[in-house]
């Protein structure tokens, strides 16, 4: 058997070029579409579910998280060593984001995300750092550090590469 009788969905990349490859490339691209808002879904109603605040603030609190660890992220070493669920982020390695960022970010007033996140200050979630806002290691919510959800996600993770998997996306790596 060649090339031309193999799974098309799996070769739809390398045949992009082609009408019948933009077709499949179409048709995968609104594949990973589908299952991605699904897993991004799942993944803020458990997040939504587990913390008593607004979903806005929970956002914004995430968005923060996030933008804190991009730099650990994108170094090797440093993911290897906060890789643990064990292992929690040091308030002096994170990276600060901006209220101008958070707002660019979610397309919101800069006065609704200066307000939300002077009030997450005063309770503890955020700090304010040279290069902006961080999500505290000591905030008593255990945002950034919640077990629970760290394995929650994980599922739901699982769940999203199978999802896509079965409907013909080849994953890099064999991941």
């Amino acid at each position: 058997m060649g090339a031309e009788t193999e799974n098309p969905q799996k070769r739809a990349l390398a045949m992009v070029g082609t009408t019948k490859g933009e077709e499949i490339a179409s048709d995968l691209i609104r594949a990973v579409s589908r299952h991605s808002l699904a897993y991004m879904l799942c993944a803020a109603s458990e997040m939504f579910r587990h913390y008593d605040f607004d979903p806005l603030d929970l956002m914004i609190i995430h968005a923060v998280l996030n933008a804190n660890v991009l730099k650990v992220m994108k170094n090797p070493d440093l993911d290897r060593q906060f890789g643990s669920v064990l292992a929690v982020e040091p308030d002096e390695i994170k990276q600060g984001v901006s209220r101008a960022a958070l707002s660019r970010f979610f397309g919101l007033p800069i006065e609704t995300v200066r307000r939300r996140a002077d009030r997450l200050k005063k309770e503890g979630i955020f700090r304010e750092t040279d290069g902006g806002l961080i999500v505290t290691e000591a905030n008593q919510f255990k945002f950034g550090n919640n077990h629970q959800l760290q394995r929650t996600n994980m599922l739901l993770v699982r769940k999203f590469l199978r999802d896509l998997t079965e409907a013909g996306v080849e994953l890099p790596g064999g991941i």
